[in-house]
């Protein structure tokens, strides 16, 4: 297998010749695959310390050591090398290390230690300074003696000599390894030409399919389990191929240390080599079973007719939506694109009150079987500067850092979930950033520093955008009507979302995330409002039934009159239905029965309603008995 060199292994070996002072930043605290054979094996993960150890040693360094100021200088990796190192620099080794303060005027203190290790001819010498950032408070609350220390270790980079050795000439070397670059005084890197920054990245997608295809690969495994199974891989090699592909994709964004982790887990809990990728699932989210593996294919053949007896009159968008949860069903969502984003990503666009919120809810109760695996946000209450903190928790240091964020502790309580986002528009723009990682990258990183993961979710945004516009002169016109088909609705509702993303907010990335998954819910028109009213009405027969023991029936002419009046305007949708049903009906029903002492057990027949629709004839017999009460 020829080796594979990360982006950041190569900029190291061009730079270490040229620059006496490197920066490694990023990912430092992280594992490396070492890529090539030396001192250390070829594809083992080591820590990034030891990983510079045996890259140093193989190229020729002669005194390698590394400092902390907790301990001082050391080299638990080749002891002798300190003992040159102390011997040559005037110092003395103690319990395994060199003591040294970084800050202070002493000879003996690191930066002056270090000063005289860059200047002298004698040894090849490279000194790496660990977590560099934690050496001062901040870069804006640095002492006289802070300053001090970092013009030293500057001066030990202009100082720094070049050495023969039998592998040729090398160059003294200074290498700082910070998490976030920022962490040190801007005048110490910036500009400054004998420094190089290198950046350290998590592993890409083919560093992680080296590692799962290289030699670890058999240590994934209990010995038995790998002997008992790959004689089945070795023989069906596209199998082995497939499921290798499946778990790097379900590894993106993850560090080697994770990846280790999975490992020793899988190891642990004897996972055959068919049930590989659901360590992800347990190592993510404590869990082994996923309950998008344990969805029942009959049951989702029949959710469109489950879906219409709650949504009426939204053909359309109901199977619009259902294609999105198929593809997600049958794994299809991740082979165009990255299997770490979410299962799918829905944008719900229309009037107000036609089944846009609760689609989401019965999509949460056919996939998980609850409506409360709908988690819902309404975005009017992150409309300030700062509401994303509201969201994902505030930083380090601020007011409700332990509390964490309201979104991504819901997500860490349930990771399997629907997401809901109610009416989009109307949070803060600074939000959106936010929306762009989950949508890209499907995880998100709370205040507290956590990782919190959306590959198992169904984003849904909902929007009134579109149904108003402005005109050029700034006024407001209505865009779509009820006279208007629902092809014309759809055209200008999903024009006028991608014209806010676009024009309005200058934001297209975000529209291109969401791709071609904007499903625009027609008008309630008048047949879909009658299932509306029909499906509402029966639903308080049906519980007075169950809970009052009182039987209602309303005749054929008091339902024409009440449809008459419910159904007069739509333009508020179902909701508005609703809304009349509990004006013209609940409300004078729940008046007349405590009125007239019907508490249970009643038969209550409403024969005709009047011009103001109350109910004006009602029968009721409570026992053998029989009131008519106009």
């Amino acid at each position: 297998m020829t080796p594979l060199i990360s982006k950041w292994h190569r900029e190291l070996e061009l730079f270490s010749a040229v620059k006496p002072l490197l920066i490694l930043e990023g990912n430092v605290l992280d594992q490396c695959r070492y890529p090539v054979e030396g001192s250390i094996p070829e594809d083992s993960l080591v820590s990034l310390p030891e990983y510079l150890n045996g890259y140093l040693s193989d190229n020729g360094y002669e005194q390698i050591v590394f400092y902390s100021n907790l301990v001082g200088f050391m080299n638990p990796y080749a002891p002798d090398m300190l003992t040159a190192f102390a011997r040559k620099n005037g110092c003395e080794v103690k319990s395994g290390a060199i003591p040294a303060e970084f800050k202070g005027n002493g000879q003996q203190t690191a930066p002056n230690i270090i000063r005289r290790a860059m200047s002298q001819t004698a040894a090849a010498t490279a000194v790496v300074m660990e977590l560099a950032s934690h050496y001062i408070i901040t870069p804006e609350r640095m002492d006289q003696h802070d300053v001090n220390s970092f013009n030293l270790l500057m001066q030990s980079a202009m100082s720094s000599a070049t050495v023969r050795t039998p592998m040729g000439k090398r160059q003294n070397l200074l290498i700082l390894l910070v998490s976030k670059l920022n962490d040190l005084p801007t005048w110490f890197y910036l500009n400054n030409p004998l420094c190089k920054t290198i950046r350290i990245e998590a592993p890409d997608r083919e560093e992680r399919k080296r590692l799962i295809s290289g030699k670890a690969w058999p240590t994934f495994f209990d010995a038995t389990v790998y002997r008992t199974d790959m004689p089945f891989y070795d023989a069906h090699p596209e199998e082995l191929s497939r499921l290798r592909e499946k778990f790097v994709g379900l590894t993106e964004g993850l560090t080697f240390t994770e990846l280790d982790a999975m490992r020793h887990l899988s190891k642990k809990e004897q996972t055959p080599i068919r049930d590989l990728c659901t360590i992800v699932d347990l190592y993510k989210y404590g869990i082994k079973e996923n309950p998008w593996a344990n969805l029942s294919m009959d049951s989702l053949r029949s959710a469109k007719a489950d879906f219409e007896k709650r949504i009426k009159g939204q053909d359309a968008a109901l199977e619009r939506t259902l294609d999105v949860v198929k593809r997600a069903v049958t794994g299809m969502n991740g082979l165009s694109s990255s299997t770490a984003k979410p299962k799918g990503v829905l944008f719900y666009a229309g009037p107000t009150g036609v089944g846009k919120t609760e689609t989401a809810k019965a999509l949460a109760e056919k996939l998980f079987g609850d409506e409360s695996a709908c988690i819902r946000f309404d975005m009017s209450e992150y409309a300030q500067p700062h509401s994303d903190q509201k969201l994902m928790g505030a930083p380090p240091g601020y007011v409700g850092y332990e509390a964490g964020g309201q979104l991504t502790n819901a997500i860490k309580k349930n990771p399997f979930a629907i997401v809901l986002f109610d009416e989009i528009e109307k949070a803060h723009s600074s939000i959106l950033d936010k929306f762009l990682q989950i949508l890209e990258d499907g995880r998100l990183t709370d205040g507290q520093g956590n990782t919190v993961y959306f590959s198992e979710t169904i984003i849904i945004f909902t929007s009134n955008l579109g149904m108003y516009v402005k005109d050029e002169f700034g006024h407001r016109y209505q865009n779509v009507t009820m006279e208007m088909n629902y092809p014309e609705v759809e055209k200008r509702l999903r024009q006028a979302v991608e014209d806010h993303f676009k024009l309005e907010l200058g934001r297209p990335e975000i529209l291109n995330r969401i791709g071609e998954n904007i499903v625009v819910f027609d008008f309630i028109r008048q047949e879909a409002g009658q299932a509306i009213l029909k499906a509402q009405v029966n639903k308080i027969i049906r519980r007075l039934e169950e809970q009052k023991h009182i039987r209602l029936t309303i005749t054929d002419e008091a339902y024409q009159e009440l449809a008459a009046e419910a159904l007069a305007d739509l333009s508020n949708g179902g909701r508005g239905v609703g809304n009349q049903v509990e004006a013209l009906l609940i409300n004078p029903l729940s008046r007349w029965l405590f009125d007239h002492a019907v508490v249970s057990d009643a038969e209550v027949t409403i024969e005709h309603f009047d011009v103001h629709l109350r109910p004006a004839c009602v029968r009721c017999r409570v026992g053998k008995e029989e009131e008519c009460h106009e």
